[in-house]
């Protein structure tokens, strides 16, 4: 299939605000040849997007599920399921090669991660799958989002976290970086066509908690760079 990216606006405060100076630049998003993930499950696909041609910093990462029940299984792993992220300097083609890449040390997947839980579809369990207790966190010690290792089953699961329908969650950076050079690598556990229904946000500013995003966002000076996938491409 053809990749197409578009880029846009986000909505909400910001399309209300009217006065934001925001700079949107194309960037292309790749799935790269091959599975990743347990060796016992392994069907995590790896998609790349080159972030050189981003002007200025950027301090934060956001994934948004957009699918509204496109793609993927029910209950607890509705939406998007993420498998990774992670930023490098290596530039691969291949999803091994991408799961074995230095990243750069700069997300804490503890306190810098703001999860906004999305809905389920029927048979809806009690919470998101890779979730705390509580379902409006992430539990990092089952999501593991800092290494591409996804055990990609509905009956003995474990490596990633499920965003539900419309949910979204953002990745606070320790330091604010440069798209020189670098390159951003995203799993898909399951490799069922969920990051075509998903949009991915590179942003200037850092994100504030769920219950107050709309509100900051009208505030920011600058909104940086927002892209989405329609479709997914394979080489």
């Amino acid at each position: 299939m053809r990749l197409h990216t578009l880029v846009r606006w986000i909505g909400g405060a910001a399309a209300l605000s009217g006065c934001l100076a925001a700079q949107a630049v194309p960037v292309t998003l790749v799935h790269l040849t091959g599975l990743v993930g347990d060796p016992g499950a392994a069907a995590t696909a790896v998609y790349k997007a080159d972030l050189s041609s981003l002007a200025g910093l950027f301090s934060a990462i956001s994934i948004s599920d957009q699918s509204g029940g496109f793609g993927g299984a029910t209950g607890q792993f509705s939406g998007f399921d993420l498998d990774a992220i992670k930023l490098s300097t290596t530039n691969c083609a291949t999803a091994a090669c991408a799961a074995s890449a230095v990243g750069i040390n700069v997300f804490d997947f503890l306190s810098g991660v703001v999860f906004a839980p999305g809905s389920q579809r029927t048979p809806v369990d009690a919470k998101l799958f890779g979730t705390s207790p509580s379902g409006t966190t992430v539990n990092n010690a089952v999501a593991t989002l800092g290494s591409f290792d996804g055990f990609s089953s509905t009956l003995t699961p474990n490596g990633f976290v499920s965003l539900g329908d419309f949910g979204s969650i953002g990745f606070n950076l320790s330091s604010a970086l440069s798209g020189a050079g670098l390159f951003l690598y995203i799993g898909e556990v399951g490799d069922n066509g969920e990051v075509a229904g998903s949009s991915i946000q590179v942003l200037s500013a850092p994100i504030p908690e769920p219950g107050t995003y709309a509100l900051t966002l009208a505030g920011l000076g600058v909104l940086g760079w927002v892209v989405r996938r329609r479709q997914a491409r394979r080489n």
